[in-house]
């Protein structure tokens, strides 16, 4: 062999030493913290639930649960209450409202996990002085269930010690009292988060109310708006009269209560809004967010909607949430809602009483003949509200005295009214087209396909007295 094959063979072996000294050199890993560690498990569990990667999910919830110490289990609580309470401040921006967003992860999850979303948007509503947030807010702030872990009268941003305390308190009251289900609901509860859709802003945010004298989240609730104690004792009334229709076993008592509290809404509506036209307040259309719940979501939305249209208000459904926007003047908004939930009452009252359904073949028919009863009940509920709303504008167009309108455009006169009313109307359409733009269309109608369902629907609704004439008989509903 030549001097050159052996300097060769000799670089070679050199080479091949070096390859092996740098194979057993130990790998040096970059240290990572304990809530660096904490927030790539998390990220891990939530890409995991997304893609329906059930053995990273649980591998990944598995080591987050082990408490191997005590300054574990508190980063690990720590990070997952920062990531709910930073999201629920997101929520708002995207125009969720307190109580939406615990009913939504209500209804997509469980109760647990809507209790301990009720815990953080409690514990957030503290972060912002009280004087900057809606009453409507701090309404629907104070009416969750939120789980105290400390004395009551503590108002503290966290009144279950620390961020670090919150799941090791969380599974002490929990029906699964281990720290992995507490764990597993908050990833779930951060997860669904990243799934929300965006809603219309309706309130202010926290945070940017300006005014004076206002009350802490959580203690006795204020009026909403600028209602005046007339109005809390009229809808108060109104709300009396027609609990009472619902508990009743007479029809005749349910009919004389429910034709006087439509008298009243039809009044508390058109003189409100006289009061503000009189009074020179520039009053404007609102939106209102009203649940819609399954079974037979798509006829209780269509009963949603014949109220809104007989009270001079527009309504457009968000299915995919199971929530109804209704958009109008506050003292019809008042009316619509009130309306709604007794007539959905009265509803469901007569739609059970009926009981179930079987076909020639003794096959169940049952839901097909409440989804007719329902869709029936609610068109005629809308003829019936149409013909009221007509009568009670008619009366209060004699009721005015014949007096010219003012410079001002004051309503004076029975005259002003009807034109004045139109205004109105027009005006919620304009509100209607700039909180939803061109995103609004027309649904299908539910679907109609049990002939006695129908007809019983139709005379459930004729039956639902809203006025002083006498209700039509089940022969006469069942020919129209």
């Amino acid at each position: 062999m030549g001097k050159a094959g052996r300097q060769r063979r000799q670089k070679k072996e050199q080479s091949r030493q070096r390859a092996r000294a740098a194979a057993d050199r130990p790998t040096s890993v970059p240290f990572r913290s304990q809530p660096e560690q904490v927030s790539e498990l998390v990220g891990g569990a939530i890409e995991a639930v997304c893609s329906g990667d059930e053995r990273t999910y649980r591998s990944a919830l598995d080591q987050l649960a082990a408490e191997r110490s005590a300054e574990w289990t508190q980063t690990v609580s720590r990070v997952l209450a920062e990531a709910m309470r930073s999201q629920v401040a997101q929520a708002w921006r995207g125009g969720w409202q307190p109580a939406e967003l615990a009913r939504h992860f209500g209804r997509e999850l469980s109760a647990a996990h809507a209790a301990m979303i009720a815990d953080m948007i409690t514990n957030e509503a503290h972060t912002y002085a009280a004087a900057t947030i809606d009453p409507r807010w701090a309404d629907q702030v104070a009416g969750l269930r939120a789980t105290s872990y400390g004395p009551a009268a503590y108002e503290g941003p966290n009144w279950w010690g620390s961020d670090g305390d919150y799941l090791t308190a969380w599974k002490a009251q929990s029906t699964d009292p281990t720290f992995w289900a507490a764990v597993a609901t908050a990833i779930e509860t951060v997860h669904l988060f990243g799934h929300l859709q965006r809603l219309e802003l309706l309130l202010p945010l926290p945070g940017t109310v300006r005014r004076a004298g206002a009350r802490k989240p959580g203690s006795a609730p204020a009026r909403a708006g600028t209602a005046s104690a007339a109005d809390d004792r009229m809808l108060g009334r109104i709300r009396a009269l027609l609990a009472k229709a619902e508990s009743t076993d007479f029809a005749e008592e349910a009919e004389a209560l429910s034709a006087r509290a439509q008298e009243l809404m039809a009044k508390y509506s058109i003189d409100h809004a006289l009061l503000a036209a009189r009074s020179g307040e520039r009053e404007e259309p609102s939106g209102r967010r009203i649940p819609v719940d399954n079974p037979y979501e798509e006829p209780k939305a269509t009963l949603l909607n014949v109220i809104a249209l007989a009270n001079r208000c527009r309504a457009v459904w968000s299915k995919d949430v199971g929530l109804m926007t209704v958009v109008g003047f506050p003292a019809d908004l008042d009316a619509v809602e009130l309306l709604f939930t007794s007539l959905l009452v009265q509803a469901n009252t007569a739609m059970l009483r009926a009981g179930g359904k079987k076909d020639e073949f003794g096959r169940s028919r049952t839901r097909a003949f409440r989804q007719s009863f329902l869709v029936s009940y609610a068109i005629r509920i809308g003829e019936r509200l149409e013909e009221a709303t007509a009568h009670a504008t008619a009366e209060a167009v004699d009721e005015l005295a014949a007096v010219e309108r003012d410079g001002a455009g004051t309503v004076r006169s029975g005259a002003d009214l009807v034109p004045f009313l139109a205004a109105r109307q027009q005006a919620v359409d304009e509100a209607v087209g700039e909180l939803f733009g061109g995103n609004v269309k027309r649904g299908r109608a539910a679907r109609v396909t049990d002939a006695e369902g129908w007809a019983s629907g139709r005379a459930a609704a004729d039956l639902a007295k809203l006025h002083d004439r006498q209700p039509v008989t089940n022969e006469s509903s069942t020919g129209s």
